[in-house]
């Protein structure tokens, strides 16, 4: 059964009382005043309600009858329903011959502000179900599936429907547009607007993850069109909302169970991206799909033995040169010619870093397992 409180009553008196040239109060479902004109009233039981309510119908009090009654003055008493069921009632305070005329209209008007209240309260209350069942997916991998498809039978959400995750931090040039959320809201909007059935919630005050369908042309996977996507996402915001986004697609993993996997590689995607190239704004498992697999190894002894050749150049590269030499060295797969020309040095001044190189992390850059070896090293480095 819907309940009016404070806020409805005094919206119902608000409301009114710009219509009518009288007081208004309006009383729960037990005669309690929760709204009126006169704040002196509020709080009182009104006996009147009480009848209007007992007996279900309209309630006319005179001057003789109001001395008897407590918390009572003149003038007419209206039951209001909702769904067939008294919620409170509307009182109008006056001559009952004067306000019969006004008396269905005001109810008919009270009954209205009823039916938007609850049924904005039911849109609140789904809309936080969808959050919450959202943010289970993307938090736990170990999954009780049949209660999560029961749970989202009853929100009208598929969960057969296969899903990647992609993120969405905000950075905003006003940053009261961040702290309102004015600015995830306009995000949101544009993401539901067209209709793509994406799942959205909010992670942080300025931050949106969004469960993205799969497979946008119907049949797998393709992470190129989603960028392409995305792109159309970035265009479409407009540039009077002063906005700084950074946009980061996860891996794709089948089933419910690889939701949680996919938000795990988006956020980290995130992080790396944005430590390695801050000047973009969109970032792609695809493109960093190395630095997050090894993300994992951190703070590991794996991690720490794979990593410790390359480890040993930054410690001794302390301008940062042989690393980079190493970095273009592995891109052009160790053509010298090629090294040389993008460092802009001597091929005789490459061979000698080179060989520098060797000597600091004990390795052979002959040896395709000790190139690796360094190049992951880096990755580990870098992520």
């Amino acid at each position: 059964m819907y309940v009016i409180d404070s806020a409805i009553a005094n919206r119902i008196v608000d409301r009114t009382m710009k219509i009518i040239g009288h007081n208004i109060n309006v009383m729960n479902a037990q005669g309690v005043i929760l709204g009126s004109g006169s704040n002196e009233r509020i709080g009182s039981i009104h006996e009147g309600a009480l009848l209007a309510i007992s007996q279900n119908r309209n309630v006319e009090i005179n001057q003789d009858i109001a001395p008897s009654l407590h918390g009572v003055k003149s003038g007419l008493n209206l039951p209001l329903h909702y769904q067939g069921q008294i919620v409170g009632v509307i009182g109008i305070t006056g001559q009952p011959c004067e306000l019969a005329q006004y008396g269905e209209l005001l109810k008919m008007t009270a009954e209205m502000i009823v039916e938007q209240a609850n049924l904005q309260d039911q849109l609140q209350w789904q809309n936080r179900q969808k959050e919450e069942f959202i943010l289970q997916l993307i938090r736990d991998e170990d999954k009780d599936v049949d209660q999560l498809t029961h749970w989202g039978h009853q929100l009208g959400i598929d969960i057969t429907v296969e899903r990647v995750v992609a993120i969405i931090e905000i950075e905003s040039v006003k940053q009261q547009q961040v702290h309102n959320n004015q600015a995830l809201k306009q995000i949101v909007h544009l993401l539901q607007h067209p209709d793509r059935n994406n799942l959205i919630a909010m992670t942080s005050l300025n931050q949106l993850v969004i469960l993205k369908p799969a497979y946008l042309n119907g049949k797998q996977w393709d992470p190129e069109l989603e960028s392409h996507r995305i792109d159309k996402l970035l265009k479409r915001i407009p540039a009077n909302m002063e906005l700084n986004l950074n946009i980061s697609l996860g891996h794709f993993f089948i089933g419910i169970e690889g939701i949680a996997k996919s938000y795990r590689t988006a956020k980290e995607t995130l992080a790396i991206g944005k430590s390695l190239n801050p000047e973009s704004s969109k970032y792609l498992y695809e493109d960093y799909a190395l630095q997050v697999i090894f993300t994992g190894l951190k703070q590991h002894w794996r991690g720490d033995a794979l990593s410790a050749p390359y480890l040993k150049l930054v410690e001794a590269d302390k301008n940062g040169v042989l690393q980079k030499t190493l970095s273009v060295y592995i891109q052009h797969i160790g053509d010298n010619k090629q090294c040389a020309e993008v460092l802009f040095i001597h091929r005789n001044t490459l061979r000698y870093r080179l060989d520098k190189i060797q000597q600091i992390t004990g390795t052979n850059l002959q040896e395709f397992h000790h190139l690796l070896n360094l190049y992951l090293g880096q990755i580990m480095h870098q992520a």
